[in-house]
């Protein structure tokens, strides 16, 4: 709003959208409350005139100047408190003077000044200063009132007496100025009330819309993770044929050339794997519904397994890998999330190695603070690739982006990995660093503060399940395995397998058939689907724990899932069962989860 100049004497200069719709009304009732008081007081300029009473003249003038004077800098200033400060000012003290000295008693005028003045207060300025007006102009009326009625008030100056001509036209006037301010204010006050009831009514539409649209967010946001998890489910349960067969054909000895072919479908299978994965971890992550672990592992060990195959792929395509770890870092056990972590750094140095032709790969983890309780470690990739433009350097953590669609078109990929990675750091409190250059390559890191497992705490612990070694072939051979599934393609997978590691094993189709066999027969661990008919793998759990056989109600369930469902984990334990396992599965990850529960259970028993 652009200030009024010196000679505004508009009403529409001093008003602006900014201000409430009850200060607009104050100044409103400024504006045309001092010109209605200015034709009054010419009125009784004009009267006291004719009726020769100079002294009330002089009190006129005075007044209407003084109006002008304060009418004008309302005009140019727009200081609508100061001004009505200053007329509630002087009309006490114009009050005060009329009573005491120039009239000497209460008459009705007297009145109508007092209740103008607290009204005006009020509605102006609001209750305290309402409040403040009232008394210093009530107080020495009543005081006044009470001492004429007792004493004879006699101060030396004779009294003026009014023509009942001016006493009528002052009386006119007074009531003309508060029926203004009451109507002015009333309607103000109506004016208002439909302003409120409107912008009620529009707040309900609004209220309306939101919950509206809140609801179909939440429909949308249900349909897509449930359409992201039949998808999961439809495309997984393929690639897990595919990958598993891969595999397999592997395991018979192929020949070279075969041997190549065998890589490229299984090297293909699994990059479609990880995009499948990439979009359902996303979209983990959006809804809010990641987990963290708080376990024990070794940072080192972890570090190393991380590293150990993007190794073999950085010396494929030249490069020189170098996986640097601190020496305090060694042999120290700290808590946190190792998958969580796992996936972030394979992240950085996928990209680090895909955005690479020549040079280096290098993975750095320092101990940057090592205080009693905690580490504080920082993570680093840095490679010479292509590097990222500066302007671009926010963009690649968007997801479904990456820098340009040429690198989109040369290196492929979905562009959530960096997405990915910088959300799970946020959900942990904390920011991922970038510094890059182009054609000079980047370097990514972050910091995390890590709580160290005292050496004393963790040899106390005792290990109540042994170490299982993978190649455990004889173990294999005495196992007598129950699969739940009703997929024909899985389940002809899973005897190809069985029947390399010479492992016995039963198959039913569905869950019902599954519970009546555990009940029937005797076998070491039970590999469950979750999604069959007649009876789905989380209800036949349930039935199986409730045996009245104790051995059989306590047998080791893994669950076999293609599904996305966030909660998936939850569910799996919630029934009863001790594990599970994400389609498509390696089989080395299948063995071992399968050794590791049935050595559980011989350690359980014989104690």
């Amino acid at each position: 709003m652009s200030k009024p100049g010196f000679n505004n004497l508009s009403l529409k200069e001093i008003l602006s959208g900014e201000q409430s719709l009850l200060t607009q009304a104050r100044i409103r009732l400024l504006y045309y409350g001092m010109c209605l008081i200015f034709i009054s007081l010419v009125a009784l300029i004009v009267s006291v005139i004719f009726t020769k009473q100079y002294t009330l003249l002089g009190i006129a003038i005075s007044g209407t100047i003084t109006l002008g004077i304060i009418f004008k800098f309302l005009t140019w200033k727009a200081n609508w408190e100061f001004v009505t400060h200053t007329l509630l000012s002087l009309g006490t003290l114009m009050n005060w003077f009329d009573l005491l000295i120039i009239f000497q008693k209460v008459d009705v005028i007297t009145i109508q000044v007092v209740l103008i003045i607290i009204v005006f207060s009020f509605y102006m300025l609001g209750q305290k200063w309402g409040m403040i007006y009232s008394a210093v102009n009530l107080l020495p009326v009543l005081f006044f009132m009470f001492y004429a009625y007792t004493n004879v008030y006699n101060i030396g100056i004779t009294a003026e007496h009014l023509d009942q001509s001016t006493i009528i036209v002052s009386v006119i006037s007074n009531f003309i100025v508060m029926v203004f301010i009451h109507n002015h204010f009333y309607t103000a006050f109506q004016n208002n009330l439909l302003e409120l009831k409107r912008n009620s009514e529009e707040q309900t539409k609004l209220n309306i819309n939101l919950e509206k649209a809140i609801e179909k967010a939440e429909k949308s946001t249900q349909a897509k993770s449930e359409f992201l998890s039949t998808m999961s489910h439809e495309i997984r349960t393929p690639l897990n044929a595919v990958i598993g067969m891969s595999n397999l054909l592997m395991m018979s000895n192929p020949r070279t050339d075969q041997k190549e072919n065998l890589e490229i479908l299984r090297f293909s299978a699994s990059n479609l794997l990880a995009i499948v994965n990439d979009v359902l971890d996303f979209n983990k992550i959006e809804s809010g519904k990641v987990v963290f672990e708080n376990i024990r592992f070794d940072l080192t060990e972890l570090m190393n397994n991380i590293c150990g195959g993007q190794i073999i792929k950085a010396n494929e395509k030249g490069l020189d890998f170098k996986l640097m770890i601190d020496e305090k870092l060694t042999h120290k056990t700290v808590i946190g999330d190792p998958t969580r972590i796992a996936q972030i750094i394979f992240n950085l140095v996928s990209n680090a190695i895909k955005f690479t032709t020549d040079g280096y790969v290098k993975v750095n983890v320092t101990c940057e603070e090592d205080h009693n309780n905690y580490m504080n470690v920082r993570f680093s990739v840095k490679d010479s690739g292509i590097g990222i433009q500066g302007d671009s350097l926010k963009a690649i953590f968007e997801p479904f982006t990456q820098e340009s669609v040429t690198t989109t078109r040369q290196y492929g990929g979905t562009g959530l990995g960096l997405a990915i990675v910088k959300r799970l750091l946020e959900l942990k409190g904390v920011q991922m660093q970038v510094n890059s250059k182009p054609g000079l390559g980047s370097e990514f890191w972050f910091y995390l503060n890590m709580p160290v497992v005292k050496l004393e705490s963790a040899v106390a612990e005792p290990a109540l399940i042994p170490k299982v070694e993978a190649d455990n072939e004889s173990q294999l051979k005495s196992l007598h395995i129950l699969v739940a599934e009703d997929n024909m393609i899985n389940t002809m997978l899973m005897k190809k397998f069985f029947s390399k590691w010479a492992i016995e094993a039963s198959f039913a189709e569905n869950g019902k058939i599954a519970v009546e066999m555990v009940q029937q027969g005797n076998y070491d661990i039970v590999l469950m689907d979750l999604q069959m008919p007649v009876l789905n793998g989380f209800d036949a759990a349930v039935q199986i724990r409730k045996l009245e056989d104790k051995q059989k109600a306590n047998i080791p369930i893994v669950a076999l899932t293609a599904s996305a469902l966030t909660d998936i984990r939850e569910r799996v334990f919630d029934a009863g069962m001790n594990d599970y396992l994400s389609k498509p599965f390696k089989p080395e990850e299948l063995k071992e989860k399968v050794l590791t529960l049935v050595n559980q259970k011989k350690v359980v028993t014989n104690a």
